[in-house]
């Protein structure tokens, strides 16, 4: 395609044609010639804004963009309301791959009832493959807004679902011919289709409501990076069991394989809770048929320890995802 602007009848083809779920708060939503977005809030509520570009992953982008993004908003206690979108294409982009992404956003959008209320499409030589950049908007009553530096000594320490779900979707099916190789067909299906646990919407709206006083998704850095950010955020130190902390067996295989620390592994899908009861909120999840398991607890001081069975280590400041390893 032409570097500039996205024709307007590409725009209402590729990009509007593809949105669908709408939301009452939105008065004035994506639209041509429109260079604002409008929500309206209820007396006592407020907004809950987030942004994340996606860069690492190339397929099923669109998807992962929306998922990130209403992780963040989810984690401050916020209901994901709507999104904008910012979407970057190299010139080798064309329509198909424009309608593709925008499906995977909506089809994102959907399951969640998030509203794309605008942004910006345009191809630039600057990228060499597609970036798409969203901010969302949520929203929460004031009082019951959650930081992720909240935590206090003597909370639990829970983490939902598993580490590493999303890099190993990734490496799933970035890798998926190099893979099967090495793996079996169902074993690489499996890993690839870890990108269904990637919201922490649902287990986000359980815990707010059962009075916990931190959460952080697990995003880039993997769960060393956020128990290192919540700790920091809120002046606590940490007691971390290592094998306490849930991880699946295609994780731990994808990577062996590639000699990466499955710990320091983006992992979004699982969100991170300073609970006072963290065993209690463990049981309300479970009715609703989410995993989690209390991983330590927050001590005084400003250790970082990191437990297994008679070893002990200390958590370091976050170091590069280990994800983009598999690329060099």
């Amino acid at each position: 395609m032409e570097i500039g602007k996205i024709p307007e009848n590409v725009l209402k083809r590729a990009i509007f044609g593809q949105i669908h779920t709408k939301r009452d708060e939105v008065l004035v939503g994506a639209a041509v010639g429109e260079d604002c977005a409008v929500m309206e809030l209820a007396p006592g509520e407020v907004f809950v804004l987030s942004t994340d570009p996606i860069t690492g992953a190339g397929k099923n982008m669109g998807s992962l963009a929306i998922q990130i993004t209403a992780n963040d908003l989810a984690s401050a206690g916020a209901e994901p309301v709507a999104m904008l979108l910012t979407v970057l294409l190299p010139p080798s982009a064309d329509e198909p791959l424009i309608r593709q992404l925008m499906q995977e956003v909506e089809c994102a959008c959907g399951k969640l009832h998030i509203q794309v209320m605008g942004g910006h499409t345009e191809v630039t030589a600057v990228v060499n493959q597609p970036l798409i950049s969203v901010t969302g908007v949520g929203k929460v009553q004031k009082e019951k807004l959650v930081t992720t530096g909240g935590a206090r000594v003597g909370d639990d320490v829970v983490a939902t679902k598993w580490i590493g779900i999303e890099g190993t979707s990734i490496i799933a099916r970035e890798k998926e011919e190099e893979l099967l190789g090495c793996f079996s067909r169902a074993f690489v299906e499996e890993a690839k289709g870890f990108d269904q646990y990637l919201s922490v919407v649902p287990e986000a709206k359980i815990a707010a409501q059962a009075g916990i006083s931190a959460m952080h998704d697990v995003t880039e850095g993997g769960i060393y990076g956020a128990l290192w950010e919540m700790a920091e955020a809120s002046g606590v130190g940490l007691e971390i069991d290592l094998k306490a902390i849930p991880i699946r067996q295609e994780t731990v295989e994808l990577c062996e394989h590639y000699r990466i620390n499955p710990y320091q592994l983006i992992s979004s899908g699982c969100m991170l809770i300073a609970s006072p009861d963290g065993h209690g909120l463990v049981r309300e999840l479970a009715k609703e048929g989410i995993h989690a398991a209390v991983i330590g607890r927050c001590v005084e001081g400003k250790a970082k320890k990191i437990c297994s069975g008679e070893d002990a280590a200390y958590l370091e400041r976050p170091k590069t995802d280990e994800l983009y390893k598999i690329y060099q």
